[in-house]
């Protein structure tokens, strides 16, 4: 089946998430929309149900002066309420900031304030209070609702704020359709803060254009559709969320709504969706996990066996070759006993992942596709709305990350940095010309990526142009390929960080996923020790310098990790190390542990 290229959907494709959203209303009013979880289990709404809600929003915001453009902050994980308020945004003209729950108080001022928001939407009471703390900081910050609790002094509920437009909506019944069909393709819809690897937060601002390009270039893809269920755990502050977002208005499948991150695994036996976005940490967890639990069960021998047989036939099958029978048969066998109980762990019906926001492991990659699962990794950053390539579940290259969306252009400069150009790109940095211009040049985004296009169009991506470091050899080292080739070899591993210096000295920071670095200890006489006490014993010590050394026979001699330190506790989200969506801060971890670095070259 040939992959669709046409970018003709760009003539006909809505102007704005408004009337991208309200005609989603009209065509499948009856159908299921969003699924959360409740104190029965999980509720259910139809699109109706939520264009009914989203226009007494919206209408609310509209009561309270909300005008065309003017910012609203959300302050919240990701929920079913989230999405209304968004939705609400949207259709009041108004533009979305997105920040992260995780944000410290000082951090969510400065976004609050440099965006100008006039209205924010707060998870509960310790966003408020958050919120609060600050609150000198934020002058134009007018009024806050909170999404989940009763209104009280200075803050306004959900259901009062319907009430608002309600009552707004009996005297002006047609306003959320005239606004919505007032709003250009140009217009101001989204703030999304960088997440700071470096100095302050940095605003992208996204046009209208751009969400409603991202989930039209999917849908002209032809792989989802109204009888698909997602699965959104993702953050809905990250621009991948807001994707997902995008796709499922243009395509209408239901999604089902949790953000608990270590409820994904409960869910998904539950929801049994039938694909889900992921950053590459959660799949390089869930395969941890099933390699480890069969290695303590005794079943080494018979997953070896069967994913020995499932690489040879898929890389067959990408080939375009016939499988003999012999293989075909051992195939099936192995699929029933092996792969079809892997799938289950996943709910059993996915048809294909999407993993996005960091690089995904190649042999990770394979293992599920091995047992059936496929996962199709894409590209993008905040500054292309998240979406700017992605594989095909019919032409799945492992290794790249698919090819550009329709209606967008690709160019490798002379220096092997990716440059982007389409309707998702951003319009700039807000308030911020001169970074903005350094970015955007004629037109054409500097992604700060270094990569390769294949003869099919297929994009490799090798590193960030500001991760490489050169050897005295002037020989280059790419941090992040060694350190997802690491990931493929240790299933105990959480992070790892490859630094190196001008001497040719190449050594890394490792840290050690918790849950099952205690099932190890327990299995090699450490059980009931804590964290720190496991990593830096003699016996983990030993079996890392294995895996280490491992991959260093992979490395070329100049790549080789000559000395390594097992950290006594994991990269964090609240230690300010990890970007919400799991990326590792590079500056931030080499500032947190500059002794031990330099202790490595000493």
């Amino acid at each position: 089946m040939p992959i669709n290229r046409d970018a003709s959907f760009l003539d006909t494709m809505p102007a704005n998430v408004a009337i991208q959203f309200l005609d989603r209303v009209k065509t499948s009013g009856p159908r299921e929309a969003y699924r959360f979880p409740s104190t029965d289990g999980w509720e259910s709404v139809t699109w109706q149900q939520a264009g009914d809600r989203v226009r007494k929003l919206a209408a609310g915001l509209i009561s309270l002066g909300i005008e065309p453009e003017q910012r609203v902050g959300i302050l919240s994980g990701t929920r079913y309420e989230w999405i209304l308020a968004d939705l609400a945004i949207m259709c009041a003209g108004a533009a979305t900031t997105t920040v992260y729950p995780s944000t410290g108080g000082e951090d969510t001022a400065y976004i609050l304030a440099d965006s100008g928001s006039r209205l924010l939407f707060a998870e509960d009471e310790g966003q408020i209070a958050k919120v609060a703390a600050h609150r000198a900081e934020m002058p134009e910050l007018t009024t806050i609702v909170t999404l989940t609790g009763p209104s009280s002094e200075g803050v306004l509920s959900l259901a009062d704020l319907e009430a608002k437009g309600a009552d707004y909506l009996a005297k002006h019944p047609n306003v959320i359709d005239e606004m919505a069909a007032a709003i250009p393709a140009d217009q101001l819809a989204t703030l999304i803060y960088t997440s700071g690897t470096t100095g302050k937060p940095k605003g992208v601002r996204l046009r209208h254009k751009a969400w409603v390009f991202e989930g039209e270039a999917i849908k002209s893809q032809g792989i989802l559709g109204e009888d698909d269920l997602q699965f959104l755990w993702l953050p809905m502050a990250h621009s991948f969320g807001k994707v997902l977002l995008s796709t499922q208005l243009a395509c209408g499948f239901a999604t089902a709504i949790d953000g608990r991150v270590d409820k994904i695994v409960d869910n998904l036996a539950v929801i049994r969706p039938t694909f889900m976005g992921a950053a590459p940490r959660i799949f390089e967890k869930a395969y941890g996990r099933i390699v480890t639990t069969v290695a303590s069960e005794g079943k080494q021998g018979i997953f070896d066996k069967a994913f020995g047989v499932g690489l040879k036939v898929r890389k067959l099958q990408a080939e375009g070759k016939k499988v003999p029978l012999p293989l075909k048969v051992q195939f099936a066998l192995f699929d029933k006993l092996v792969f079809s109980k892997v799938r289950a762990r996943f709910g059993g019906r996915i048809k294909f992942f999407i993993s996005g926001s960091a690089a995904l492991n190649r042999e990770v990659a394979e293992w599920f596709n091995a047992a059936g699962l496929v996962i199709l990794e894409g590209y993008g950053l905040t500054e292309t709305s998240a979406g700017a390539f992605v594989n095909h579940p019919e032409q799945n290259k492992i290794g790249t990350v698919g090819i550009p969306f329709p209606g967008s252009e690709v160019r490798i400069a002379k220096d092997g940095e990716v440059l982007i150009k389409g309707p998702n790109v951003m319009e700039g940095y807000h308030n911020l010309p001169e970074a903005t211009a350094e970015t955007l040049v004629d037109g054409w985004l500097h992604t700060g990526d270094i990569g390769e296009l294949d003869a099919d169009g297929h994009l490799r991506i090798t590193d960030r142009k500001k991760d490489l470091f050169k050897t005295s050899g002037g020989k280059y080292v790419a941090p992040s390929s060694i350190e997802s080739q690491f990931k493929a070899i240790c299933p105990y591993v959480a992070n790892m960080l490859v630094h190196g210096n001008e001497r040719n000295f190449v050594s890394a920071l490792i840290t050690l996923d918790p849950d099952l670095i205690a099932d190890w200890a327990k299995e090699n006489g450490l059980g009931g020790k804590s964290y720190a006490e496991i990593v830096t014993s003699d016996a983990c010590q030993t079996m890392v310098q294995g895996y280490v050394d491992e991959l260093n026979a992979r490395l070329n001699r100049w790549e080789t990790i000559k000395k390594f330190v097992v950290l006594d506790r994991d990269f964090s989200i609240e230690g300010g190390e990890l970007t919400p969506s799991l990326k590792v801060k590079r500056k931030v971890v080499e500032t947190n542990n500059k002794e031990l670095i330099d202790a490595l070259y000493s």
